[in-house]
């Protein structure tokens, strides 16, 4: 007997971060992102990469980044303040902040015209939740942070059968 039996293509894996804060691309930042990205074939950095020099380490991967608000001169020239990107069915909007506050995620949605999912940064406060239909990623800051040790963070966004799923992570070292 021959059946017709569809093979399910695997999830698309996207690797998220944000507030990478380095003035350099150094061996262990290669290192944490080799580590918590293998097997992501697509890259989204929400800003404050502080200069363009952090996208090498991503080569393979295929990466959009936005500005932050701590970037350089060369990062405000080159990235875009926001970015909407189209991966599988889903439109996803990319954005480093809104404003000067804290307190801005009811403002992310004013900012893209119809997103699935808005990943954002610049709180250093890993978030993942969904309101109004609409999935929200901070992947809070990839460096530790805080003189108490914060570990650094980051999401993973899979996409398989029309459906959205993300997980925060702690980077490992």
């Amino acid at each position: 007997m021959n059946e017709d039996r569809r093979q399910t293509p695997p999830p698309l894996r996207i690797g998220i971060l944000s507030d990478t804060h380095l003035t350099r691309l150094t061996p262990e930042f290669e290192a944490r992102v080799a580590c918590c990205f293998k097997g992501a074939s697509v890259i989204l950095h929400a800003g404050d990469l502080t200069t363009p020099s952090l996208l090498k380490a991503f080569v393979g991967h295929e990466i959009h980044a936005v500005h932050g608000n701590m970037c350089s001169l060369a990062s405000h020239q080159l990235l875009p303040r926001k970015k909407t990107i189209a991966l599988g069915n889903f439109s996803i909007g990319l954005i480093h902040r809104v404003g000067n506050s804290y307190d801005f995620e009811d403002q992310l949605v004013h900012e893209f015209d119809r997103a699935d999912c808005i990943v954002y940064g610049h709180t250093h406060r890993p978030a993942c939740f969904e309101r109004g239909g609409i999935l929200f990623i901070n992947p809070g800051s990839f460096v530790p942070t805080s003189r108490f040790g914060s570990p650094g963070t980051y999401a993973i966004l899979e996409i398989a059968e029309d459906r959205l799923r993300a997980t925060i992570h702690e980077v490992p070292f």
